[in-house]
């Protein structure tokens, strides 16, 4: 697939996660690259969060370069001011007797929204109105955050990320699961709105790092669009969630971000330790997505199969019934069955 028809493949009109709320300091702004378009994200003095396109409308310089003073960023080039809003504030070079209006010229603005510790920007395409909002975990501000890119297109991490019989060839590490171990799973699925969900049930077997959460767990995964994926594990007293949300940087990059949330006390004194973990269990996804770039240009007709695939076929589906009924003006109509599937892993 050529990068043209990859970048046409990324969705629009949706939130994508940006950053957390945590790495954004107050008076400060930070340059990023979302779906190919370079983002600058900043925080004014009063705490507000904003995102703009990064090039100068004069001459193409990243306002990125510039300086930010708290309220407005000046230009590196000629020190064209720009609000958090994109409003130019004022041009240096223009004499008493100038009769420009220069709050006409505007810098795009991209909606920002915060919550539960976490910036989200929205992306806009042919909508008016984005049809589905960020996620809510209702957990306050995470307790541990991770971001890797993987060096390919967002389908493919989606689909490498949800796939659920990889673990035992990908993770094989002995905190979480013995090398070549396999069981059968059958796990009730149904649709969410702009998703679906692994329907909550409690494990039969439990790993060493369950065991840690308390007693008898339940787990419970969704999936929604544009690239979302929250497990979040119940025990007799508490809870952790762990939100993955994918945002495409490019057609052929895509940044992971791992977001953990916990009411277990003793949790939060240990995230270094747990940090690393985090870290290799990301990156022996990312190895193997690496691995996969160099068969995939090979592979005219990739296979998906029953009933191991069969996420990976909804994601699909759900991705164009969505862009079709953006593309429509109509409501979105859920692909997704209620489902049993059956699988080893």
């Amino acid at each position: 697939m050529g990068s043209a028809a990859e970048a046409e493949a990324l969705l629009r009109d949706v939130w994508y996660y940006a950053l957390p709320s945590a790495q954004l300091p107050t008076g400060t702004v930070q340059r990023h690259v979302f779906l190919g378009e370079p983002v600058l994200v900043g925080r004014d003095r009063h705490g507000l969060a904003f995102a703009l396109r990064d090039v100068c409308p004069h001459r193409g310089v990243p306002l990125s370069c510039g300086r930010f003073d708290g309220e407005a960023i000046a230009c590196a080039y000629h020190g064209w001011r720009f609000d958090a809003q994109g409003v130019c504030q004022e041009i240096p070079a223009l004499t008493a007797e100038a009769v420009l209006d220069v709050s006409k010229i505007r810098v795009l603005r991209y909606p920002l929204h915060e919550q539960d510790g976490n910036l989200w920007l929205y992306m806009p395409g042919r909508s008016s109105e984005p049809l589905l909002a960020p996620p809510q975990t209702d957990l306050g501000a995470p307790r541990l955050y991770e971001r890797m890119v993987f060096p390919c297109p967002m389908d493919q991490a989606v689909i490498g990320l949800m796939d659920p019989a990889h673990g035992p060839f990908v993770h094989r590490v002995w905190w979480w699961r013995s090398p070549g171990q396999l069981n059968e799973k059958a796990k009730d699925f149904g649709p969410i709105p702009y998703g679906f969900t692994m329907i909550r049930h409690r494990l039969q077997r439990v790993s060493w790092g369950y065991r840690l959460l308390g007693r008898h767990p339940e787990v419970e995964i969704t999936f929604q669009l544009p690239g979302l994926r929250i497990e979040t594990v119940f025990t007799e007293a508490h809870r952790l969630v762990n939100l993955t949300a994918l945002t495409p940087i490019s057609p052929t990059a895509t940044a992971i971000h791992t977001v953990f949330y916990w009411t277990v006390p003793w949790l939060s004194p240990v995230v270094p330790l747990l940090r690393p973990f985090v870290r290799e269990f990301l990156d022996q996804d990312r190895r193997l997505a690496v691995q996969q770039q160099q068969g995939l240009p090979f592979l005219t007709h990739p296979m998906l199969l029953d009933d191991a695939d069969t996420q990976a076929r909804w994601y699909l589906q759900l991705k164009g019934e969505y862009r079709r009924a953006v593309h429509e003006n109509r409501p979105f109509v859920n692909p997704v069955p209620v489902k049993t599937l059956r699988w080893r892993s």
